[in-house]
């Protein structure tokens, strides 16, 4: 097992240490970890101020939502150099303001509760620890830029830390500025590493729970062809070394960072072909990001405000884009057929592929929210979904990444196959990476300049209205179509619902406008008995529906807050319709060789 390292991120503005002022530095303890809480101690520079300000963040980068970190912090008391307990008066929900009586430097000691098992946030239990900056540190108002310095002090059961941070010592990591400390995760514990090399740098995939079920070598194998993959697609790697923090918790998500990322998926994903690819995909999306978004962003993204919201219109580019290069990379790598690229993803909770055109066009929130206004309300709806969001609301994710598939075939039509959406992303590197940062009117100019054509109208349609997409020109282009169920005799009855298994119940979970279902008045929550005269239990759902044929009137009985409930339905028809792509039988030769320069084979 190779070493645990931390390195420094060369190409992020902030991270020359350019400074002299003194650094604040943490020490980082677990006196139990079964309790979740991990104690901080921290040794803060005054600078000769009679009174300074501490200030934790309200949300992390990548995920847009106000995530309210300080309801964590516990027993926050400050001393002086000679021990003196020094006054302390919390002033808003994330700060403090201490008095320093002359002190050249103070000590605040905290405790952090961290049991919530996501990406973006902290969990300690007996076996390993994930730390995240903005949850976990505590800084100086004003003092953003100075270095931050970190201490680990593990239990002696554990004996491995790894972090993207600079290390000068074992357990002694360092960062230029605070910006990297919160870019920076911190996993301790024993994990199992696996390490391989691209273009000379090492890369370490990092299993926090293989148990003896996840396939190590396989999954790191898989992960060092997405590197390549996307190492040729922007031609160099701009980091030293890379960390893949994968957290196998039975949990699911990923977030991005400079040179490091957290994933977090089931432990069996590895023996299951379609949670495997989603898996892979998850990889190759977050590794995507260490262009498309640390190095390249929304001007408004940088430098950061921790403690307010920060808005901008273009996730579309910065999530949804990603998220189409992330697909297409793991099938330009080769790890997945053309007809399992061309079915879609499996998401939580599908039996079968989804692509993201069939999300897209049967969610009814495509109608009522534009584009830009997804990215814009991310902060409010995205993170913030309830029973109603599929019928308001659209994600920059899927449309985006729609509008990315349909934008590449479009220049890729008028250039007549001599450019793509891929020498798009590789000029916007080269013109706004770094400190410059884009604006949504800087990447539309990008794509009509590589097009060669006018696309304003397009990108109005696309990112500014509701008005449906157009798929045709895509489609034909690259000899494809959409799937029907060409199996199905008759269409099935349909009543638009979403339903769960809640507490051996079945239960309403979304009712999507328009559907039969919405227009009988059926609601979130209801729990559903019967239909008719009949009862109905959860693993009878389905296959009773087969009973039915559209047009056919029915009473579905309900309890809606223990009331019992009769409402009259009537049977939609279930479309037809997959959204999955193939290609078509009489795709010419021209279609078939543009298609194959799209999924690189």
């Amino acid at each position: 097992m190779p070493a645990p390292f931390a390195l420094l991120l060369p190409l992020l503005a902030s991270c020359t240490m350019t400074t002299t002022a003194g650094p604040i530095h943490y020490t980082v303890r677990f006196p139990d970890p079964r309790t979740h809480y991990v104690d901080v101690a921290a040794r803060v520079p005054t600078d000769g101020q009679a009174v300074v300000e501490l200030m934790m963040p309200v949300w992390t980068p990548g995920s847009y939502m106000v995530r309210e970190y300080s309801r964590n912090v516990e027993g926050l008391r400050a001393r002086d150099p000679d021990g003196k307990a020094l006054p302390v008066v919390k002033t808003r929900k994330n700060r403090w303001s201490i008095e320093t009586g002359g002190a050249a430097e103070i000590a605040v000691d905290y405790r952090v509760y961290g049991r919530e098992l996501t990406v973006r946030s902290n969990h300690v239990e007996a076996d390993f620890a994930l730390l995240n900056g903005a949850p976990t540190f505590l800084t100086r108002l004003g003092a953003l830029k100075r270095p931050h310095r970190v201490t680990i002090e593990l239990p002696p059961h554990w004996k491995q830390v790894w972090t993207g941070l600079a290390t000068d010592a074992p357990f002694e990591y360092v960062a230029p500025d605070y910006d990297t400390l919160v870019d920076c995760p911190i996993l301790c514990g024993n994990p199992t590493v696996h390490e391989f090399e691209v273009d000379g740098k090492k890369h370490y995939l990092i299993n926090e729970g293989e148990g003896g079920v996840w396939d190590g070598p396989r999954s790191a194998r898989d992960a060092a062809a997405i590197v390549r993959a996307q190492r040729v697609f922007w031609g160099g790697l701009p980091y030293e070394k890379y960390l893949f923090l994968n957290l196998l918790t039975e949990t699911g998500g990923g977030l991005e960072h400079a040179n490091s990322t957290v994933l977090m998926t089931s432990r069996w994903a590895t023996r299951t072909a379609t949670k495997y690819h989603a898996w892979l995909n998850l990889v190759s999306h977050e590794f995507f990001h260490v262009w498309n978004v640390k190095r390249l962003r929304p001007v408004e993204l940088g430098p950061f405000d921790y403690e307010n919201e920060v808005f901008t219109k273009t996730l579309w580019v910065a999530e949804g884009f990603t998220e189409y290069y992330g697909r297409l990379m793991v099938r330009r790598a080769g790890l997945c057929s053309r007809d399992e690229y061309l079915a879609g993803d499996y998401l939580p909770g599908q039996d079968k592929p989804v692509t993201d055109m069939e999300t897209l066009q049967t969610t009814p929130g495509r109608l009522v929210q534009p584009l830009e206004s997804a990215s814009y309300d991310a902060w409010i709806k995205y993170y913030r979904p309830d029973e109603n969001t599929p019928n308001t609301a659209v994600s920059y994710y899927i449309k985006g990444a729609v509008v990315a598939w349909l934008l590449d075939a479009r220049i890729r039509e008028a250039t007549q196959g001599a450019k793509s959406l891929d020498d798009v992303m590789r000029l916007a590197f080269e013109r706004f990476s770094g400190e410059t940062g884009y604006t949504s009117a800087d990447i539309r100019a990008l794509a009509a300049e590589v097009a060669g054509e006018d696309l304003a109208d397009w990108f109005h349609q696309a990112l500014e209205t509701t008005e449906e997409l157009e798929y045709k020109p895509a489609l034909d282009w690259f000899g494809l179509r959409f799937k029907t169920k060409n199996n199905e005799k008759a269409p099935k009855a349909w009543l638009g619902l979403v339903t769960k298994t809640e507490a051996g119940r079945l239960v309403v979970d979304k009712v999507k406008r328009g559907t039969p279902g919405y227009e009988a008045g059926l609601n979130a929550g209801d729990e559903i008995l019967a239909l008719g005269d009949f009862r109905v239990r959860p693993d009878q759902w389905t296959a009773r529906m087969e009973q039915y044929k559209p047009g056919e009137k029915v009473s579905v009985l309900v309890a809606r807050r223990d009331r019992l409930t009769r409402l009259e339905a009537t049977f939609g028809a279930e479309s037809k319709e997959s959204w999955a792509l193939e290609v078509r039988p009489d795709a010419t030769a021209e279609q078939k060789a543009r298609l194959g320069a799209w999924l690189g084979e």
